[in-house]
């Protein structure tokens, strides 16, 4: 048997054991671990007398990506962004901010969904974890919405499909983690994010409006806030700027030279908000609740982390990355046509997996393919495909995947952020939550669309940056 053989047997048993409902991160290290053991065995032609020593190389091999791999210093961001989030959270500031956009936009047709949209899309830009950011606003917005007579279903759709912007706009753990696969520079990728992800955040808007307009029952406007009561409401909000400030500044100082590496600006940030929490009056329960809360999504992303580089290990053996992206580039269909159709796969393999997983699993083999759709990793502008250069299609190639992890953070039947708000809001339901969702499905594929047909909303930043 063939090395590539191997890699499809192994590859479709992995996905037969996630549709089956085995955990991402165990499912892809046990298929990478017994891959190993064909991929080794067979160079001796399948001896018995040579199993042990397959078995042997095979766990030497795989044992030593968890510390090798996940040892990353650039992974270190992770656990920093998501504790920013989670002390924002128990100071209290993701209330001020909530309650600022409320203040200042609630008065349009569906304005407390629309408030609830652009204060997701604030705390989202010091929170890397969608999942965190979806059960924070699913604890202050729901009950608001509901109160002032918004139908149930929609608002935990407003609440659910806004927490996905958090992927997207700086610090993003999703898009530190494509950076490290694909060996791009963070902080070119973070800065990518911030102009897509403030555009998913208007075009949600506009949408909430358009429905609040046609259906008035929808989503009931909030009037009565007086000039002086919107003024005084921006302070209490303005820590969340100052952290956005610090962070943004330590990405890429428009100014100068950045103040420091990416890894530092979490560090940072997160200094600070615990400063904040601390003037505010945080309690030893709610800071222990922080960092447990962030120590266990930290670990639940390093397990699929490590558990899926033992599969990409294997695929490394079993060369499938290069025979996909032979394949890919042989075809005779125009390159933006495959592109949009390697979009459309994720999107339905995003209804069987998280969207790290899902992101961690399909890059080693679709990444190579992109980039030879393109013309080559160092190829310039002028040469290549989709009239960018090498690096700049590796960043627009990356926003569109993690808007795809985006949108897969909603859908049917595995939608994590659609779990989370339902679990944190008893009186509904995860069937109550994907009937909300579905008119953001439509946001989302226009946002998409535009993000392909228009690569410079995505790259205008990184330009910058040089």
């Amino acid at each position: 048997m063939e090395p590539i053989e191997i890699g499809l047997w192994v590859t479709a048993g992995m996905l037969a054991m996630v549709v089956l409902g085995m955990r991402v991160a165990f499912a892809a290290g046990l298929a990478g671990l017994v891959g190993l053991i064909l991929i080794f065995w067979s160079k001796r032609g399948f001896d018995s007398e040579h199993l042990g020593w397959a078995l042997t190389v095979a766990i030497k091999t795989a044992g030593q990506v968890p510390h090798s791999k996940v040892s990353s210093q650039a992974l270190s961001l992770i656990p920093t962004f998501i504790l920013i989030g989670y002390l924002a959270y128990y100071a209290g500031l993701t209330r001020a901010l909530f309650e600022a956009a409320k203040r200042w936009i609630a008065w349009v047709p569906g304005g407390l969904a629309v408030s609830t949209v652009f204060a997701t899309a604030g705390f989202a830009a010091v929170s890397g974890a969608s999942v965190a950011t979806a059960a924070v606003f699913a604890r202050i917005a729901i009950p608001e919405m509901i109160q002032i007579g918004y139908d149930k279903r929609f608002a935990a759709g407003v609440v659910a499909a806004a927490g996905t912007l958090a992927s997207m706009i700086p610090p993003s753990a999703i898009l530190v983690i494509y950076a490290i696969i694909v060996e791009q520079d963070v902080g070119k990728l973070l800065l990518a994010g911030f102009i897509p992800g403030a555009f998913s955040a208007v075009i949600y808007a506009i949408l909430i409006v358009g429905i609040a307009v046609v259906f008035k029952s929808v989503g009931p406007p909030v009037r009565g806030f007086t000039w002086r009561e919107r003024l005084v409401s921006l302070p209490p909000a303005l820590p969340i700027v100052f952290v956005i400030v610090i962070i943004i500044f330590f990405v890429y100082n428009p100014f100068g030279d950045a103040w420091g590496t990416p890894t530092e600006g979490g560090a940072l940030g997160a200094f600070v908000v615990f400063l904040m929490a601390l003037y505010r009056g945080m309690r030893w329960s709610e800071l222990k609740s922080a960092l447990l809360e962030t120590a266990k999504l930290a670990v639940m992303i390093f397990t699929i982390i490590w558990g899926v580089l033992i599969y990409v290990r294997f695929l490394g053996f079993a060369d499938l990355p290069g025979a996909f992206s032979d394949w890919i580039t042989s075809l005779t269909l125009p390159p933006m046509l495959i592109l949009v159709c390697i979009l459309l796969a994720y999107a339905v393999l995003g209804m069987f997996m998280d969207a790290i997983g899902m992101l961690l699993l399909t890059l080693p083999v679709v990444y190579p393919a992109v980039m030879a759709l393109n013309g080559g990793e160092y190829v310039t502008a002028a040469e290549s495909t989709f009239g960018m250069s090498g690096t700049m299609c590796a960043i627009w190639f990356g926003i569109l995947v993690v808007k795809m992890a985006e949108f897969c953070l909603i859908t049917p039947p595995i939608g994590l952020n659609c779990f989370v708000v339902a679990g944190v809001q008893p009186d509904l339901s995860v069937q109550d939550v994907f009937r909300g969702v579905m008119p953001f499905f439509i946001a989302d594929g226009v946002t998409i669309a535009l993000l392909v047909a228009f690569p410079g909303i995505v790259l205008y930043l990184p330009s910058l940056a040089g």
